[in-house]
C-alpha cells in the first residue's frame, strides 16, 4: 500500500520540480532538453532515497512538466509576459504542486494533469498584437 503512496508523491515531486525549473531556467526551447535533464536528476535523487520506482516516477514526471511548462513559458515571453513574473509563477506553481503530491493519488493526477493542461492554454493563446490588423489602412 505504501509502494504505490510513495510512487505517486515521487511523481508529484518530480512534477514539481519541472514546473519550477521550467519557469526559471526555460525561457527558449533550446534550453528545454538541458532543464529537463536537471529536473530529472534532482527528482530522481529525491525518489533514490526510497527506492528505484520513486526515483524513476520523480524523473518521468519532471520530464514531463518540464516538456508541457517550457511550451506555455516560450509562450508567454513571447507574448510580452516579464520574465521575472513568469519565474515567479512557475516557482509559485511549483510549490503549489509539491503540496498536493502529499495527498494520496494526487501524483498521479498532477503527471497526467499538467502536460494536458499546457497543450490546451497552448491551443486557446492568440497571436500577439493579433487585433492591429484591423487599425491598418490599405
Amino acid at each position: 500500500m505504501w509502494e504505490w503512496y510513495r510512487i505517486g508523491l515521487f511523481l508529484g515531486l518530480g512534477t514539481a520540480i519541472g514546473t519550477a525549473l521550467a519557469g526559471l531556467l526555460a525561457p527558449r526551447r533550446a534550453l528545454m532538453a538541458a532543464v529537463a535533464a536537471l529536473a530529472a536528476v534532482a527528482a530522481a535523487a529525491a525518489g533514490y532515497a526510497f527506492g528505484w520506482g520513486e526515483a524513476v516516477a520523480g524523473a518521468v514526471g519532471a520530464v514531463l512538466a518540464t516538456v508541457a511548462v517550457s511550451g506555455v513559458v516560450a509562450g508567454t515571453l513571447a507574448r510580452g509576459g516579464t520574465r521575472g513574473g513568469t519565474a515567479a509563477l512557475g516557482v509559485l506553481g511549483g510549490l503549489v504542486l509539491a503540496v498536493l503530491a502529499l495527498v494520496p493519488a494526487v501524483g498521479f493526477l498532477e503527471a497526467a494533469g499538467v502536460p494536458a493542461l499546457a497543450t490546451r492554454a497552448r491551443k486557446r493563446q492568440p497571436a500577439r498584437h493579433a487585433g492591429l490588423r484591423s487599425l491598418a489602412r490599405d
